[in-house]
């Protein structure tokens, strides 16, 4: 039992005796901190919390400016693939030198250099996703020409070579089938579900929670001690006052008899006053009648009367229509001012507007 003491005291020894230095030890607590915040920018994707991703993975990308390893490498090509995901219905964002690239078009180009990092199956899958959505985002916004751009640059690069798949988006182009049934299976909802399944098989590989799981155990030891310090104030009370019962020593007698008089017959001021309408003059009674017709009256005018559609909002509801497709009203009422209407207001209004051949 001696000899097993003095050896493992030995080990501990040698162990404390390989000092690191203080850089070995900053890249490792780098890399701890890039888990936790590529496992972040995961949550808020899936979450849909596109405005806090964006913010995040700025945030990201500067803390891996400096060189980590290859470790790090994959993670910086999963997040800009998803930055460029998250910017795809936008046709004025640009991520690559080569002019007429567009966000779905550069995610396909690095969604190719992950192909080692997912399964064959759901990578045909994301990349037959980003070839028709590309397309279907220019033709829904009107931009035929654009549509056209986007076949020939994916024809021309040999990495996305789906031939068949180029030849029935060609024709859809040609015909200028906007919402056609193969660009609404193939839709953007179904994009972002793919890519969250993505994630989620990734995570599972490499869960990137080390440093979660330990800020989750400190936050809930902080927690009960706070839960702790509330407590003690309260008990201590308590203590207090039975305490200073215990030295007085003194019951607190319940009274039989309660010394309040109880009023059995009622008084005066019990009695409702009342007014008799056989007293009163038709006269008066004239005036009261009219002054409450008068009050119902103003009150029926000061009901708001109903806001007239006007041409910039037709224009703005064509024009979110043609972006967002029919049906996406809550979106169409995020990009334009429709002055407090609700989504049911637009599916009327657009309703009208085809019955009456406007539109």
């Amino acid at each position: 039992m001696d000899s097993e003491m003095k050896n493992t005291n030995a080990t501990d020894a040698s162990d404390t005796d390989e000092s690191v230095s203080f850089d070995e030890v900053s890249n490792v607590a780098k890399l701890w901190i890039l888990d936790f915040m590529f496992l972040d920018l995961c949550r808020q994707f899936k979450e849909n919390n596109f405005h806090q991703f964006k913010e995040k993975c700025s945030a990201f990308a500067a803390t891996s400016s400096t060189p980590t390893g290859n470790i790090c490498v994959e993670k910086l090509t999963i997040c800009a693939f998803l930055t460029r995901v998250v910017h795809g219905d936008k046709l004025d964002v640009e991520f690559e030198e080569e002019a007429g690239v567009m966000p779905l078009m550069s995610a396909a180009k690095v969604w190719s250099s992950l192909e080692d990092a997912v399964e064959d199956e759901m990578f045909k899958n994301i990349a037959q996703l980003l070839l028709v959505q590309s397309v279907a985002v220019c033709l829904v916004q009107g931009q035929r020409s654009s549509a056209s751009s986007a076949l020939k640059w994916f024809k021309n690069n040999s990495d996305f070579s789906q031939p068949n798949l180029v030849v029935k988006l060609s024709t859809i182009v040609t015909k200028g089938e906007t919402y056609h049934p193969f660009l609404t299976s193939f839709s953007f909802m179904r994009l972002l579900e793919s890519t969250k399944s993505f994630l989620d098989a990734y995570l599972e590989l490499d869960p990137c929670d080390y440093l979660f799981k330990e800020a989750t155990k400190e936050a809930q030891l902080l927690k009960r001690e706070r839960l702790k310090c509330r407590e003690e104030p309260v008990k201590s009370k308590e203590n207090r006052k039975e305490n200073e019962k215990k030295a007085v020593g003194l019951r607190t007698k319940r009274k039989l008899l309660s010394t309040k008089t109880l009023d059995i017959l009622p008084t005066d001021s019990c009695k409702k006053s009342f007014v008799s309408l056989r007293r009163i003059p038709q006269n008066t009674l004239s005036e009261l009648t009219s002054a409450k017709s008068m009050t119902t009256s103003e009150v029926k005018k000061t009901r708001k009367p109903p806001q007239k559609w006007t041409l910039q909002m037709d224009k703005y509801l064509e024009t979110g229509v043609k972006r967002h497709g029919q049906g996406s009203w809550s979106r169409i009422l995020m990009d334009f001012d429709f002055d407090g209407r609700t989504g049911t207001m637009l599916k009327d209004r657009w309703r009208v507007l085809k019955k009456t051949h406007k539109v």
